[in-house]
């Protein structure tokens, strides 16, 4: 463990190092400061937030031009002076806020819950799911919200489950941004966190889970796809196949497969999840759309795959493209993945059928 200053807390790799800081890095003046917002942790907190909402606001400009807030009805913060955002699937004059705003919401009903012993569940879901149109916020947005998560709660002590479930949730949001480095060293802390802890089974599932997508993104596959399968038998045994925790391991697993062209796995664990999305989630759902997409890529992507497979594939895709379009918009990851591998599938039909005449 390394030196730390009895100050504000911030931590050294040692005294040559601290005393090093202090006289050429500018720590004596920086120390107050630091500790007055609340220490080293609280402070990059702090900073890195309102980095990730200077970002996401100007990612979200052309959009958010000329609207206001729907929780202050401001056009600016009034007191972070921030702009708005918007990126969940909300359309015409719906969904533009602030992040601080939807921060300090989050914040009061999770408040509210844990005063009355309610469900912790729905008001925790608020750090990433819009209050209107219900759907998960994604990119920069996503980031944002999972910054002001984690220094809303990073004071509480570490053996507090809702610090754990901040940091998950910083992680998710580096992980949406595509800041993947810097999501596996949050996911792999909150791992360590976890086995210390001695957390329960959906907790270490969870954490699992996630770390297996950052390990997939950053090009570790046969890792991935081994969370990713011990993800989705914890969940079928924990909670049985028509859980959401099981479909989204499910689904998460069958990408895993797609992306190590596993063909023949992912199809007969597709054809039993994909019936199960429907009936518990509906048709429109984002899930149920996914599955059907990776279904689809099995067809296209397997060199196995009959003229027959091809078609059904580019029909099941023009399908979910269009229940894409509809639920999402037409600038929603979900809805610009599928479209993509709806291209995709059209042009394996094409050069197919062009080999066949």
């Amino acid at each position: 463990m390394g030196k730390k200053c009895s100050r504000c807390s911030t931590r050294y790799c040692g005294p040559a190092c601290q005393k090093k800081h202090w006289e050429e890095g500018g720590h004596d003046k920086l120390c107050k400061k630091i500790r007055k917002g609340g220490g080293a942790e609280q402070n990059y907190a702090e900073n890195k937030c309102a980095e990730s909402i200077a970002v996401a606001v100007a990612a979200c400009a052309t959009d958010t031009k000329g609207q206001t807030c729907y929780i202050c009805t401001e056009a600016v913060h009034w007191k972070t002076k921030e702009g708005l955002v918007r990126m969940c699937v909300c359309r015409g004059t719906s969904g533009f806020a602030h992040v601080s705003c939807l921060a300090e919401q989050a914040k009061i009903l999770f408040e509210e819950a844990e005063e009355n012993n309610l469900d912790k569940n729905a008001p925790w879901g608020r750090w990433n799911v819009c209050g209107l149109c219900e759907q998960r916020y994604h990119s920069v947005v996503a980031c944002a919200l999972g910054w002001a998560c984690w220094k809303t709660y990073l004071g509480r002590p570490e053996t507090d489950e809702i610090r754990s479930m901040a940091l998950g949730r910083l992680g998710i949001g580096l992980t949406s941004a595509k800041q993947y480095e810097d999501a596996l060293s949050v996911q792999e802390a909150e791992l360590n966190m976890e086995r210390r802890l001695g957390a329960s089974d959906n907790n270490m599932l969870a954490v699992q889970g996630n770390l297996a997508s950052t390990y997939e993104n950053l090009g570790h596959h046969e890792l991935a796809l081994q969370l990713k399968h011990d993800a989705y038998s914890g969940y079928l045994e924990l909670y049985g196949e028509e859980h959401m925790y099981t479909l989204l391991a499910a689904s998460n697993y069958t990408t895993a497969l797609l992306r190590s062209k596993r063909f023949e796995e992912v199809k007969p664990l597709l054809r039993k999840a994909m019936p199960v999305a429907r009936r518990v989630l509906g048709e429109s759902h984002d899930l149920t759309d996914k599955m059907r997409a990776n279904y689809a890529q099995t067809l296209y992507m397997d060199p196995d795959a009959t003229l027959d497979d091809l078609r059904e594939a580019v029909e099941t895709l023009e399908d979910a493209t269009r229940t894409s379009r509809r639920v999402f918009g037409g600038t929603h990851p979900t809805a610009v993945q599928i479209e993509s591998n709806l291209a995709m599938a059209r042009e394996f039909l094409r050069v197919r059928e062009l080999g066949e005449r």
